[in-house]
């Protein structure tokens, strides 16, 4: 988040926002955070969500769950910077995520 004041970048300090630069305060608010989720198996995915995912590109890919033809994709550092990135896909029409393994 950038300083409504000055432009220079915020930090997170005591539940708040802070500038650097002007010192300029302001709370956080709890819709802004990201929501992550708790529980976490073997086979599970971990998701961050911020409000919904109708943001996110589509593309033309069968969901194994319901056999719909769109989803939702985004991409993901899993392992080391010089190994590949694993692609998302969330179902469009029953919101089940998977990934595409090369």
């Amino acid at each position: 988040m950038f300083c409504p004041k000055c432009g220079s970048m915020m930090i997170s300090s005591a539940g708040q926002l802070k500038c650097r630069k002007c010192g300029f305060i302001q709370a956080s608010r709890g819709d802004e955070r990201l929501k992550i989720t708790s529980s976490m198996s073997e086979r599970e995915i971990r998701i961050i969500e911020e409000g919904g995912v109708s943001t996110l590109p589509t593309c033309s890919t069968k969901c194994p769950k319901c056999g719909h033809n769109t989803a939702f994709w985004w991409l993901r550092q899993l392992r080391a910077a010089d190994e590949s990135e694993v692609r998302f896909y969330r179902c469009t029409k029953c919101g089940h995520t998977w990934r595409e393994y090369d």
